[in-house]
């Protein structure tokens, strides 16, 4: 049996002492081309201590051969060596063939220490030695999505796609389509969305076509390919949700809920979805539904404030004001300064004659809603009836300033100077 069948069987039986037995055998009686070939197949099937085990011998046995050098220094960098892997990477001298890889390299180091401008460089000095190389092209596209550098980026892989569909085991309509999303500019991205569904479907592709669709305010591209992805994989939970929106935009409430719905009979425990089960179960007038959506959300996450903030005004607005101040007691009581909540609860205080505890809540509110006109106009007449008139007067100063042209805040101040 030759030596690379027994690696093979080794590896695939998880063996280890087997590969460390084989690899003395193979660096006493095996050409050179076969131990790095053994390497390879060591390092691809996750056994890189071992392949990096093989190429240092084979390194001592060639010690000026670049390739060796860079090839250990890339497997170095993986389990951790990475002193060791940048000597070896400084050692390769710049007129050999190479040097470039050997700046990539360095720049692939850097970019995952998150050492963006020291990668760049070591990329544009590979550049400027082969300007026309795709490879290192990429490499700097790659980069510079990373850094968000997304029209840069765009240039590059638009530039590569003239001459090759595929690189480095990436198709570059997917790049591109991701590259657009990823800037914002979905009506861009759609088209090689759609051209990268041609090559193959999969539920990532149409989820990502589905919402630069979603984006570019293309609603019914959005739920046919959203229903796609279902079709191919019912358990794909982010496609409910955005189904879900898409047919609110369409206003389609019924379809937006039985989606919303649907959703959660695939996952019980995603407090989004609960979320948007309650909003929408508030917009086809279904109450008692829309409450115990909200409430399950919140039990999922006592500090989900969106959840909290919609149930509370959705209490509010139903003049249940001791639940309201139930709820909002229970949060202060757990020292969560969610001010967003106060000025319901000092109106539903007011309105249930507790005005201690409503001049607490409006006071605790104050300083986060003073712009807002419509509170401010609540607390300077819940002042007035308190008998709190320098206060009431600070407050329509207040409101004047934001409402200059309002007669009553003039009128008010006038009558508290």
């Amino acid at each position: 049996m030759e030596i690379s069948q027994k690696f093979i069987e080794a590896i695939e039986a998880g063996d280890l002492q087997t590969v460390q037995s084989l690899i003395e055998t193979l660096q006493l009686s095996s050409e050179p081309e076969a131990q790095y070939e053994i390497a390879n197949m060591l390092i691809q099937a996750g056994y890189l201590k071992e392949g990096e085990q093989v190429l240092e011998y084979l390194q001592f046995l060639f010690p000026e051969e670049a390739q060796l050098k860079i090839d250990r220094a890339q497997v170095l960098m993986e389990i951790d060596e990475e002193d060791e892997a940048l000597l070896l990477l400084a050692s390769i001298e710049e007129h050999t063939d190479e040097y470039p890889q050997a700046l990539l390299s360095l720049a692939d180091y850097y970019q995952m220490q998150g050492l963006y401008e020291a990668a760049e460089q070591k990329i544009n000095q590979a550049l400027i030695l082969l300007p026309d190389e795709s490879v290192l092209i990429f490499a700097k596209a790659e980069l510079l999505l990373e850094m968000g550098k997304y029209l840069e980026a765009i240039r590059l892989y638009e530039n590569l796609k003239e001459h090759t569909e595929e690189i480095a085991g990436v198709r570059l309509s997917e790049r591109l389509a991701e590259v657009y999303s990823a800037g914002a500019a979905y009506e861009h991205a759609i088209p090689y969305y759609e051209e990268s569904l041609t090559h193959q479907v999969t539920p990532d592709l149409l989820f990502g076509l589905a919402y630069a669709a979603f984006q570019a305010k293309e609603y019914d591209l959005s739920v046919r390919k959203l229903n796609e992805v279902k079709t191919l994989d019912p358990d794909y939970f982010s496609a409910h949700l955005l189904l879900s929106q898409a047919y609110s935009m369409l206003d389609d409430h019924e379809q937006a809920y039985e989606a919303i719905l649907e959703g959660l009979t695939r996952d019980e425990y995603d407090k989004e979805l609960y979320l948007f089960a309650g909003k929408m179960a508030l917009k086809m007038g279904i109450t008692t539904d829309a409450e115990q959506h909200l409430r399950q959300a919140i039990v999922l996450d006592p500090e989900y404030m969106e959840a909290t903030l919609t149930l509370v005004s959705f209490l509010h607005a139903s003049e249940r004001d001791q639940d309201v101040i139930e709820l909002v007691e229970l949060i202060s009581s757990n020292q969560d300064d969610w001010s967003a909540l106060y000025p319901f609860a000092a109106d539903s205080y007011a309105k249930e004659e507790n005005f201690e505890r409503a001049y607490a809540f409006y006071s605790l509110a104050y300083t986060d809603h003073k712009e807002d006109t419509i509170f401010m106009e609540k607390f300077v007449y819940f002042l007035l009836e308190e008998g709190k008139r320098d206060e009431a007067l600070e407050i329509g100063k207040q409101l004047l300033y934001l409402e200059p042209n309002e007669e009553r805040w003039q009128d008010l101040i006038e009558s508290l100077s």
